[in-house]
This record gives structure tokens, sequence and C-alpha cells, in this order.
């Protein structure tokens, strides 16, 4: 353990500790505030010690072992097909319990960056047109709007270096996820409350037939 402590870590075991964070979360193991400082730290991590420090304190968060070889002869499972279900009823590989399509990572990457690029390009768009125009009966010239966006894309261009750098697209995903599971969770609650309502509807409605069926009858005239 000393040895893989020191090893590199890859994508796939920072979202395996963000995950385990997201549980504690949920939990109540961990409040927002340190929940976001540990997340930032696990997609900031290098090595294998600096995430099992983040579940050190959290009971049942195993640090991940290595993955062990394959041996040779062992047979390789075939993915399930394309709308299969698992034994909960779930469409296989989703394991989204509020029965919306799992986060993608890819997808939530390219909405940062065209948040991040979108007014730039915007602005482009509407320079470039001006001066295509303006140009039309005397000459373009030069590309004055070079001015502006030249500047202006080299602080967007550092801000998207920057934001890789630190993992802001994968705070991203996680953010979503979380979203998505605060949303499953108050749908929860109110599924609840609604069949507490109900039940109590019910029950009284069921004390009022049963003290109507034992109320003696009034004698006749």
């Amino acid at each position: 353990m000393e040895g893989r402590s020191g090893m590199r870590a890859g994508d796939a075991d920072r979202e395996v500790t963000a995950e385990r964070l997201r549980v504690a979360l949920n939990e109540g193991r961990l409040d927002l505030h340190e929940y976001d400082e540990r997340l930032q730290r696990a997609y900031g991590a290098k090595t294998y010690g600096e995430l099992d420090a983040l579940l050190a304190d959290l009971p049942g968060a195993i640090p991940a072992a290595l993955p062990a070889p394959r041996p040779a002869d062992a047979p390789v499972t075939a993915p399930p097909p394309p709308g299969a279900s698992d034994l909960s009823g779930m469409p296989a590989g989703t394991g989204d319990p509020a029965g919306e399509r799992p986060v993608d990572p890819g997808r939530v990457r390219r909405q940062w960056l065209a948040e991040v690029w979108l007014p730039w390009l915007r602005v482009a768009a509407i320079l470039t047109a001006i001066w295509l125009v303006s140009g039309v009966g005397g000459g373009f010239g030069y590309y004055w709007p070079l001015w502006v966006l030249g500047p202006w894309g080299a602080v967007v261009l550092m801000q998207t270096a920057g934001g890789l750098a630190t993992g802001e697209p994968q705070r991203a995903v996680e953010r979503q996820r979380r979203r998505r599971a605060e949303r499953h969770e108050r749908r929860q609650v109110q599924r609840q409350a609604r069949r507490e309502a109900t039940a109590i509807e019910d029950d009284a409605a069921t004390g009022r037939d049963e003290g109507h069926s034992d109320r003696p009858a009034r004698p006749a005239g």
C-alpha cells in the first residue's frame, strides 16, 4: 500500500472518489462547504494517497485498489444490449435513481466550453458582419474587429486553459449530478408527503364510516 499511495491516479479514480463524496453529502456526513472543498481537491489530486486522504474519515469508504490483471483464460463479459434491464428493473448502464438519463460528461464539458466561448463568438460574428457591410463600397481594408476580438480572445483562451487545468469541466459534471440528486430527493419527499396525507384522509374516512355504522338506529315514529 505504501508504493500505491505514491502512484499517479487517473480520471476514473477521481470520479470514484467524487461519487463517494456525493454519497457522504447525501447521508449528512459532510456539509456543503466540506463537500465542495474535498471535491476540488479530488479533481486536483495527482496520486492515490491524495485521494485516499479525502475518504479516510468516512465509514465504508475503503480506498480503491489498483485493478487486478485479468487472467488470460478469464471469459470476457459482453456489454448488455441497448434497452436491456438489470435486476432492479432500470435500463442497464443508467444507474440513475431519478429516472432521468445519466449525466453525459462529454456533453457537460461541451456545454461548459460553449458558455465560455459563446459571448466572444457572438460579438465576433456581429463585428465581422459590420466590417463586411462597411467594406462593400469602399474596400475592406484591414480587419479592425481584431482590436476588440484579439485581447478578449486571449483572455477567454487563458480562462479556458485555467478551467481545464483545475478540473472545472469535471466540477460542472458533478454539479449537474448533484442537482439531479437533489431534485430526486425533493420528489421523494413530496411523494412521501402525498402518501401520508392520503393515508390520513383514508383513516379519517374509515373512522367516520365506522362511527355511522355503530350509531343505533332511531325507533320508528
